[in-house]
């Protein structure tokens, strides 16, 4: 059990002890310990901490909406860690590998069993995970922790893009460029093309080529169509992972600049801020999110929780791989049929990895950022707070100054525990040359 902050209020608890007994704390009377005395009049500090998932310490809103910003973090961090090390686990069972198998064991592994070229072996590309904060969660949290905040008129800034709130007189501020996603109109995309390119005719393939390729062809199907990488001209259909240009039908998401700043029905409009600049954002906001003003605390609780509420979508990938050119006709069918069945699993699987390998490291920062301000804007905060105010402040101020010290072992705890996890994952992902 944690000691009683005496924070120099022992004399005076004392002494008011009887006055407490007859108003505030009618039901504690001589015949009770002085500790059990002070725990009915609220004046001790709670027996669990932080470490323990409680984060009511001080009864000061501010203060206490803080600390529960590194019990939000400390569980996040381990939800990102499990789920990391969960996905792994999956992908060795499927290889028949220990669940803490290292990532070459995983490639050999794969490589093995599935007949692919050895010295090919299986690349993996595709487009970093995209992590978005919300800004209504930002505001809402610095609500939450400060009361002269208004929800409805309160605004968060956002460095590098935002997107909008979905609705028909969605824009950008005339600061940022406007740019839409989604089906482009008559399928003709002035822009980027995410997922299938229709080809015209032939044209270079920056993803899987599905058809003719006039150079080699990383992979085959089983009809001796290309349906891998192709470093010639492709003819047939170009499935990008990435977004690139396409010449011909985009039959994926279009990514393109309106003329006139507005989107077609079922777009999804995104503004984007200039260098070094920012834009107000009402959405989700893919950058650095900058919380209402509000007091030092607060701002800081509230930007620690947007970030550790962060959401990183799984990209799709795009695979480069070759089977083993001793395989018979038959052989190389039976292996291809096998490594198909196989990729439906390791695919999702392995896209889980890189969104929470890239949520793993938002987490981390913001786990830093709270370090940082526990022992700065946090701890001015409690030190600055009117002692005299009642005798229940007085003690509350006590127990956020000893809880503060914990915070750092606190937070090293989950964040070590996180950057193992992280490192199996990059660790994994770059073994296929991602």
């Amino acid at each position: 059990m944690r000691k009683l902050i005496d924070y120099r209020i022992a004399g005076l608890v004392l002494a008011v002890a009887g006055a407490f007994s007859t108003q505030a704390c009618d039901k504690a009377n001589d015949a009770l310990g002085n500790n059990e005395l002070l725990k009915q009049c609220g004046l001790t500090c709670p027996d669990k901490g932080i470490a323990e998932g409680n984060a009511s310490i001080s009864g000061i809103q501010g203060i206490d909406a803080f600390f529960g910003s590194v019990v939000n973090f400390n569980a996040k961090a381990s939800l990102v860690s499990e789920n990391i090390t969960s996905e792994i686990a999956k992908i060795n069972a499927s290889l028949g590998l220990a669940a803490d198998a290292p990532a070459a064991d995983i490639k050999a592994a794969i490589i093995a069993k599935f007949h692919l070229d050895a010295k090919a072996g299986l690349k993996i590309a595709y487009t970093p995970a995209k992590c978005a904060v919300s800004a209504k969660a930002t505001i809402e949290a610095t609500a939450k922790c400060d009361a002269t905040v208004n929800p409805g008129k309160a605004e968060v800034t956002c460095s590098g893009t935002c997107e909008a709130e979905a609705s028909v007189d969605a824009k950008c501020d005339a600061s940022a460029t406007a740019k839409c996603t989604g089906t482009a109109p008559m399928l003709a995309c002035e822009g980027e093309c995410k997922g299938s390119c229709e080809l015209d005719a032939a044209a270079s393939c920056s993803g899987t080529c599905k058809g003719t390729c006039s150079g080699t062809c990383s992979a085959t199907d089983a009809m001796g169509q290309c349906a891998g990488s192709c470093d010639g001209m492709c003819t047939g259909t170009c499935e990008m992972a990435a977004s690139a240009e396409c010449k011909g039908k985009c039959k994926g998401e279009c990514t393109y600049t309106p003329p006139d700043g507005k989107c077609e029905a079922g777009a999804t409009l995104k503004c984007e801020a200039a260098a070094k600049g920012s834009v107000m954002c009402n959405g989700k906001c893919e950058g650095t999110v900058e919380p209402p003003m509000a007091s030092a605390e607060c701002q800081a609780s509230a930007k620690a929780d947007a970030s550790v509420n962060v959401e990183c979508t799984p990209p799709s990938l795009d695979l480069a791989y070759q089977f083993d050119a001793k395989l018979t006709a038959a052989a190389q069918a039976d292996a291809q049929a096998n490594f198909e069945a196989f990729l439906v699993g390791f695919k999702g699987s392995f896209s889980a990895i890189v969104a929470d390998l890239a949520q793993s490291k938002v987490v981390l920062q913001a786990g830093a950022d709270i370090g940082t301000s526990a022992k700065g804007a946090v701890s001015d905060a409690v030190s600055a707070i009117d002692v005299t105010a009642s005798l229940k402040v007085s003690v509350g101020v006590g127990c956020a100054l000893t809880e503060l010290g914990n915070v750092a072992t606190a937070l090293k705890a989950s964040s070590d525990k996180l950057t193992a996890s992280g490192k199996a994952a990059a660790d994994l992902t770059a073994s296929f040359g991602s």
